[in-house]
């Protein structure tokens, strides 16, 4: 997968002490990439726009 260009986003549920950090790139086309922000070189995953708005969707569902 070519991330040439990806503008990489922390995710605001992402802890400030060197903890879980996720980085997101929605800017590429037809594919959303995560990656792990402490390791950047570590690999990549990638989701089909409808399947990363599922995902948000139930990952932000409240009880």
């Amino acid at each position: 997968m070519n991330l040439t260009g990806a503008i990489w986003q922390k995710s605001s549920r992402s802890s400030t002490n060197g903890g879980d950090c996720v980085e997101v790139a929605r800017n590429l086309p037809s594919v959303v990439a995560v990656r792990d922000t402490k390791d950047r070189d570590g690999g990549t995953l990638a989701f089909g726009p409808d399947a990363w708005r599922a995902f948000v969707a139930l990952a932000t569902r409240r009880p």
